[in-house]
């Protein structure tokens, strides 16, 4: 098929149900060139796939003919072709024929996707009527049951999705998926995808201004008394419920939606750990509105920011000032934010977006795991006075400052990564946005060379240690909790959850990278023989 003109060599829309289009009548548009700052309809430059060539075409139950369980049906791999990343070249990629279960597979999942929920419910209920403590019985002689029903009374009196907090919650998810499309912003590039022979994703990535068009926005109405931040505090129960529900319901939609369309990838055949896992690669909406990259970057880190900025809302309205403790929440979940908008264009050649698929994993986390359960070192501020909790100068001057050293670290560090990639593609861009910190790019940077075409960078931070920029974020994750002190333990649920999931996700990593790379990752570990603190591990 030949390529329409107006599109550049390597880009291909996110497949969805296979059917003919008609031939354009004129060109719709050019892109623009990398270093344009874009605003208004990006979707008139969408570019159009050139076809999927899949070869197994008869299917039953949305798999390929001649499979069970997401495994070829007597049918060895070839020996000359790779699996990449759960991909055997030149088969369906609609199956995923080397499947590696996770999270104890079908079963595992489900105590995830049941138990999760509970927990948030359970960690709220703790934080709003136990004073941050764990909720027990009120005696020996109350029976469980009994406490069950009582928790669950809570619940629904404190917790009930009011249809407030419906309109609220997705006032704001569609008003961020306008600023999306419409806000300025520049195009990044995404990795090959090797299912679709090395074609790539075009990103639109618009999150600083939307980032700080919402602050603006939330402060106006604060100011003009149409929409008191601190709402977000007194309302963050029946929120938090409405958070959950929307994450059962979008992952739903998510799933059948996929089969529905034919747009599946990489499945293995079993329906529940599907479900978790995801269904589709790179779902969109309107051509642009990429649903991975906008869950991920906006909704959770705003929602989390937003919170921390209503919490310091409310303490300045009844203190008068705000703390040395709150502050500095309100300056670290600002910069995390910040810092998801101000690379997003590199964001696109991440793991998320490369490798993972949308299902419930990514759905539920981000609309309601992040924002809602990271936030309890906020509650735990916003709950109690300042004198509860307060620190001395010469400790605050301490989160401070290592603070941001980590923050300097661990921001030079991923742009250090994700420009190598960037250069790699050709696409690189060096935005001016805030903050502009130094040893953001190794300038001829070491690599090794592997025979993906991939480049392993064993130079500036990545010559010190290979997860470094995981030591940094679990630092802030102990500095949020820390910051709360230690009457509570809902503030230290995310830095314990978070230290389990990168250790996790580094040997994911690895045994993933050691299949994939092969002898350039041997020497990468030779060479870069520590994983998260220089000269210690």
């Amino acid at each position: 098929m030949t390529r329409k003109p107006e599109l550049p060599a390597g880009y291909v829309e996110t497949p969805g149900r296979k059917r003919r289009r008609p031939a354009a009548s004129s060109q719709r548009g050019s892109l623009p060139p990398d270093d344009t700052i874009v605003g208004k309809n990006p979707a008139v430059v969408v570019p159009r796939d050139e076809g999927l060539n899949v070869q197994g075409k008869t299917r039953a139950n949305g798999y390929a003919n001649g499979t069970t369980n997401g495994h070829t049906n007597g049918k060895p791999k070839s020996k000359d072709r790779k699996v990449i990343d759960g991909w055997e070249e030149g088969s369906d990629p609609r199956i995923d024929l080397n499947p590696h279960f996770e999270f104890g597979g079908s079963w595992g999942v489900s105590v995830m996707m049941l138990g999760f929920p509970l927990l948030m419910y359970y960690m709220w209920i703790g934080a709003t009527y136990y004073d941050g403590r764990f909720p027990t019985r009120s005696s020996s002689s109350e029976t469980y049951s009994h406490f069950l029903r009582h928790l669950g009374q809570l619940a629904y009196e404190g917790a009930f999705p009011t249809l407030r907090a419906w309109i609220i919650y997705w006032s704001f998810f569609v008003f961020e998926g306008v600023c999306y499309l419409y806000m300025p912003g520049v195009y990044g590039k995404g990795k090959p995808l090797p299912s679709l022979g090395g074609k790539q994703l075009l990103y639109y990535c618009s999150g600083v201004s939307s980032f700080y068009f919402t602050i603006v926005l939330a402060l106006f109405l604060h100011i003009t008394g149409l929409f008191k931040l601190y709402t977000l505090i007194d309302l963050f129960g029946p929120l938090m419920s409405v958070a959950i529900l929307s994450g059962f319901l979008v992952s739903f939609i998510a799933y059948f939606s996929a089969i529905y369309r034919d747009a599946t990838h990489r499945m293995t055949g079993y329906p529940v750990y599907d479900f978790f896992m995801g269904a589709e690669l790179n779902p969109r909406m309107f051509g642009w509105l990429d649903f991975k990259m906008f869950f991920e970057v906006r909704l959770p880190w705003f929602i989390l920011f937003l919170v921390t900025l209503g919490a310091a809302a409310r303490q300045y309205e009844n203190e008068g000032y705000i703390s040395g403790e709150v502050g500095f929440l309100l300056m670290a979940h600002f910069l995390y934010a910040n810092a998801c908008c101000k690379g997003e264009e590199l964001i696109a050649t991440t793991w998320d977006m490369y490798y993972e698929k949308w299902g419930f994993m990514l759905i539920f986390w981000n609309l309601a795991g992040v924002p809602l359960s990271y936030c309890h070192c906020t509650i735990y501020l916003a709950n109690h006075h300042p004198s509860t909790y307060s620190h001395s100068i010469p400790t605050l001057i301490f989160f401070y400052t290592s603070y941001l050293f980590a923050y300097w670290v661990w921001d030079t560090a991923n742009s250090q990564k994700n420009m190598l990639r960037a250069r790699e593609r050709g696409y690189a861009i060096d935005r001016k946005t805030f903050p502009q910190l130094p040893w953001k790019e190794v300038k001829n940077p070491k690599v090794i060379q592997t025979e993906t075409g991939d480049a392993l960078l064993c130079d500036g931070w990545y010559g010190l240690a290979r997860k470094i920029h995981y030591t940094c974020d679990l630092y802030f994750a102990l500095c949020w909790g820390a910051i709360t002190g230690f009457d509570s333990p809902f503030p230290w649920f995310y830095p314990v959850f978070f230290a389990a999931m990168i250790v996790h996700r580094a040997s994911r990593d690895i045994v993933r990278c050691r299949e994939k790379y092969g002898d350039a990752w041997a020497e990468y570990e030779r060479r870069v023989p520590y994983l998260f603190i220089p000269y210690v591990i």
